[in-house]
């Protein structure tokens, strides 16, 4: 049988197989905004790096859950310096349940009670009680083992798929079969090394530069295998049609 490229597909493929393509490559660019969004700031300093990936997964272990939160993520929420050099001094003087009371509630009354209290319905820690605020006053060891189970079942199979859609648009493309192999695989390859590395970043932070560079590798062979894809569906015209013209 012989083998198709992306010349041999009628319009209504081509505009199929371009939809999928732009609409995944979509998806991927504002998955990277949400994961810099989500992890940036952990370390107290604009922009993503590696102490942010590390404190996502592994934790600060030098401090709190709350801590890493009001000084990372939440930070946006807690403008006032004052009021979180508060905070942060109640939580290393060990958190005391009548200077909650007095000092602390009032804070986050003002700046956060308004989806941190059980009336928000959110499924977010309790900031409105004492024993709502000891869950996050412990040290933060990072994202639990059974968030982690719950988000890497759910990207293995997401991103598998999606992987598998790109791959079986881009094995009609016309190149050498080594190179072509490759980009194909390094998706696959690189999201089971990802995931690995969420797991192992948990026990020791050297692994965050994994979860960088399979992160960055799986980026790269989705690029390739996309832009090589749409080129190839609207600009590749077939060998003798070619020939003929020039």
């Amino acid at each position: 049988m012989q083998q198709r490229h992306f010349y041999d597909c009628p319009l209504s493929e081509k505009l199929l197989y371009t939809g999928f393509l732009l609409i995944v490559g979509t998806g991927y660019l504002m998955a990277l905004v949400y994961l810099y969004t989500s992890h940036q700031g952990h370390d107290g300093k604009p922009g993503l790096s590696i102490v942010d990936i590390v404190d996502a997964y592994y934790g600060n272990r030098s401090g709190t859950k709350l801590e890493a939160a009001i000084r990372g993520p939440m930070a946006g929420y807690l403008r006032d310096q004052e009021d979180r050099n508060e905070i942060v001094a109640w939580l290393k003087a060990g958190g005391s349940e009548k200077e909650y009371t007095t000092k602390i509630h009032p804070i986050l009354e003002k700046s956060c009670l308004q989806c941190h209290s059980p009336d928000s319905g959110l499924k977010i820690p309790d900031l409105s009680s004492y024993s709502g605020i000891s869950t996050v006053a412990n040290i933060d060891t990072g994202v639990s083992l059974h968030t982690l189970m719950k988000l890497s079942h759910i990207h293995l199979f997401g991103i598998g798929l999606v992987a598998l859609g790109i791959g079986l648009i881009f094995r009609l493309a016309l190149m050498a079969d080594i190179p072509k192999a490759f980009l194909m695989i390094m998706p696959f390859a690189a999201i089971f090394a990802d995931i690995l590395a969420w797991f192992l970043t948990k026990w020791d932070p050297v692994y965050a530069y994994t979860v960088v560079t399979a992160g960055a590798l799986l980026g790269l062979g989705w690029a390739g295998q996309i832009l090589i894809s749409l080129y190839q569906l609207w600009f590749l015209q077939e060998p003798e049609k070619a020939d003929l013209s020039g």
